[in-house]
């Protein structure tokens, strides 16, 4: 049964109670990755607007080394993003179930990469943080264009502006106040809508909370049970491909020894 949701959360058909689970469980990720990065090197790496607009400051003040690295972080995220759709339409051309399971396996890698190395690398920040900063930019590149793939643009998980766009508008509609002697039609809030970007945005900052705590108490190691979730949420359609892979080679080795 565990398997089956798991399957049914990343697998490549889609329903609309997967994308939301999906995009809550991201949404967590996303929240913790942000939050405890921003403890580790004192920079949010999800928020690439920020990024792009610091850019253009260094450049305007004249102190280039600063605006190349924050081009550098805005080049890691863009690459993380490519990264998804390049891994998503190989997977496609094969008819692999697991084409968005894939990218999540990625990302669980890079964080428990993250999570292993930073704690030996601790006591190295002028090393460590640049590095930290291209790695959590690609990572969160990667994990939006994985959800933005799987929802078709609906849902975004590494950051909040939208979302909590979507959540005013909404918002909004359910605050006016239609009057009947108009003859307009009805302005009528979708509450669907309406509680499922508030679960998001919880959700994010939930994450950010957790992420915060894990990493003020336990370090870089915060981020192993972020890349266990990951890889959990991508076990399914992987391991349902190394089945059909299997009985493949199975089949085509019996054929070899009849023959």
């Amino acid at each position: 049964m565990l398997l089956r949701y798991l399957h049914e959360l990343s697998g490549h058909q889609r329903n609309q109670r997967a994308d939301r689970h999906l995009g809550y469980s991201l949404a967590f990720v996303g929240g913790a990755v942000n939050a405890g990065g921003f403890l580790a090197i004192g920079q949010y790496t999800s928020h690439v607007t920020g990024i792009i607009s610091s850019m253009a400051d260094h450049l305007a003040l004249g102190d280039l080394s600063l605006a190349l690295a924050a081009m550098a972080a805005w080049l890691s995220f863009l690459v993380g993003a490519s990264a998804t759709a390049i891994l998503i339409n190989l997977a496609r051309r094969r008819r692999l179930r697991s084409r968005f399971a894939l990218s999540l396996l990625v990302e669980a890698a890079l964080l428990l990469l993250f999570g292993l190395a930073g704690a030996y690398l601790a006591d190295r920040r002028e090393f460590l943080a640049p590095v930290t900063v291209l790695l959590l930019c690609f990572i969160m590149g990667l994990q939006n264009a994985i959800i933005t793939k799987v929802s078709g643009a609906v849902i975004r998980t590494t950051h909040v502006t939208g979302l909590l766009t979507d959540l005013g508008i909404e918002l909004g509609k359910l605050l006016y106040i239609n009057r009947r002697d108009v003859p307009h039609p009805m302005v009528r809030a979708d509450r669907d809508k309406l509680s499922f970007y508030t679960f998001l945005v919880l959700a994010f900052f939930v994450g950010g909370i957790i992420g915060a705590l894990g990493f003020k108490h336990i370090g870089y190691a915060s981020t192993i049970p972020l890349a266990a979730c990951l890889a959990l949420l991508a076990i399914g359609p992987i391991w349902g491909d190394l089945r059909a892979r299997w009985r493949v080679y199975r089949r085509q080795r019996m054929r070899g020894r009849n023959d």
